[in-house]
């Protein structure tokens, strides 16, 4: 199997396991938006407050419950649903032209090997950037829900205690969590992915040196002709008195 054969099923490979990754920051991301109506849980504050029988006339004695001061930007969401997207789309793309190049036996251009290049490169520290911001940004709403730590309950136990607000927290830990692990997932295979860009590259740099076309540009260029090695004949100037 020659080296630009294996370089194209290895990136069909991880865009196909991109694809997988990035389904997985979608949907919980899209499934907790829905639970929280819109709202962003990443970097949210708020406190535990307990309030008496004649406010909640419903639960008996007094009831903590968890106020929201402030809710999270809605960009620090965007930016992960938009990386978990865009994956999909860019390795569905990218995976048919692969199986394209395959089964034509050919790869891409110079240029556009340089592009991919690009970027993946660019990709790469985007999807770094948005696992940062989600790890931190749950890290955030869990030490509120906890109330830093104080409560009886950790994070993850936090979705089977009412919170009593007023959108459902009944698994928003499972949904923030799996797409944490998933988005850290695509971060690895954007560098998978840029680091075959560049084999790639390089590849193609080497075939376009080395092509076909340039030892008869050099027969050429010395004066030789490619069929029987014979020097090309000088010209011949007739002056006319």
């Amino acid at each position: 199997m020659e080296l630009d054969r294996r370089l194209l099923l290895a990136h069909c490979a991880v865009h196909a396991l991109s694809i997988v990754a990035g389904l997985l920051v979608v949907v919980p991301m899209a499934l907790n938006g829905s639970a929280f109506k819109g709202r962003c849980a990443l970097f949210s504050s708020g406190y535990w407050r307990s309030e008496d029988r004649d406010e909640l006339p419903t639960q008996p004695g007094t009831v903590p419950h968890l106020v929201v001061q402030q809710w999270g930007p809605p960009a620090a969401c965007q930016c992960v649903t938009f990386v978990g997207i865009f994956t999909v789309l860019y390795g569905a793309a990218q995976g048919w032209r692969c199986l394209f190049y395959l089964h034509g036996r050919h790869d891409d251009t110079l240029f556009s090997s340089f592009l991919t290049v690009l970027l993946s490169v660019c990709v790469l520290f985007l999807s770094g950037g948005a696992s940062v911001i989600l790890s931190l940004g749950l890290v955030s709403w869990c030490d509120t829900v906890t109330n830093d730590n104080t409560q009886s309950f950790s994070c993850a136990e936090s979705q089977s205690v009412p919170l009593y607000l007023d959108v459902d927290t009944s698994s928003f830990y499972t949904e923030l969590s799996l797409a944490q692990v998933s988005l850290w997932a695509v971060t690895a295979l954007w560098l998978t992915q840029s680091i075959l860009a560049v084999l790639r590259l390089y590849h193609s740099h080497s075939q376009h040196i080395s092509g076909p076309c340039l030892p008869r540009e050099k027969e050429l260029l010395l004066g030789h002709s490619p069929s029987d090695g014979s020097p090309s004949p000088l010209p011949t100037f007739i002056f006319v008195v």
